[in-house]
């Protein structure tokens, strides 16, 4: 793609996904500490997280210490469909995702969980997140190994009796299928864009909560993915 076509591409979207009608902003949640800490080997995992728009979720872990690689993709549906006009329109199956790799000797999966569901995504939405609305922007966490499977069930029971929220939890643990990068003007979307409207509104705010409740984590650098 060239850069005019990149800059069509790029402005087209205040008139499709990730721009949404203007509704009051999300407030960030003080998710608890988990219960279950994930007991990982040495060595960089995966894991891949849904909720809502993926500039947000990959704003958010490119700001978290630990993270080596923050990618913007989609989660299930075939190959065939996996491309973000025909996604947004519905019925393919698909979640707008973010696939990390991440150190857990920095920062650990339980407390990636933790960051997910206190800045990123409102577990009480059923096919939306914000302004978006949709079955791909479903949330979901999507363990990659047993160790992840087991401290997601547990955390997720964990925050239903938290009373944190009035309505009943509805983020799913899903299994795995396939991963798909988006195009290339997605990545790093946030950080490449950081004027754009939906930025400033949506995503910006979830990183300075990052920074105000999760400091040991936090990296003041955005962390651009080199793949």
């Amino acid at each position: 793609m060239n850069r005019l076509a990149a800059l069509i591409v790029v402005g087209s979207l205040a008139l499709s996904a990730c721009a949404g009608p203007a509704i009051a902003a999300e407030e960030p949640v003080d998710a608890p500490a988990a219960t279950r800490v994930a007991k990982e080997k040495p060595g960089l995992k995966t894991a891949i997280f849904a909720g809502g728009c993926f500039w947000g979720v990959e704003g958010v872990f490119s700001h978290v210490k630990g993270v080596t690689s923050a990618v913007s993709g989609f989660h299930g549906g075939s190959a065939a469909t996996a491309q973000y006009d025909t996604i947004v329109a519905g019925g393919t199956a698909h979640a707008e995702s973010v696939k990390i790799t991440y150190d857990p000797a920095v920062v650990r999966y339980d407390q990636l969980l933790r960051i997910f569901f206190s800045v990123v995504a409102d577990p009480t939405l059923k096919n939306r997140q914000g302004p978006d609305v949709g079955s791909h922007y479903r949330s979901a966490i999507v363990p990659m190994n047993a160790e992840q499977a087991a401290v997601a069930k547990a955390y997720l029971a964990q925050l239903g009796t938290s009373g944190l929220w009035s309505k009943p939890i509805v983020t799913r643990i899903e299994a795995y299928k396939a991963f798909y990068p988006a195009e290339g003007y997605h990545q790093d979307f946030m950080a490449n864009n950081p004027r754009h409207g939906y930025i400033v509104r949506w995503d910006a705010p979830k990183v300075a909560a990052l920074k105000a409740m999760f400091p040991t984590l936090y990296r003041a650098s955005f962390l651009r993915d080199a793949g």
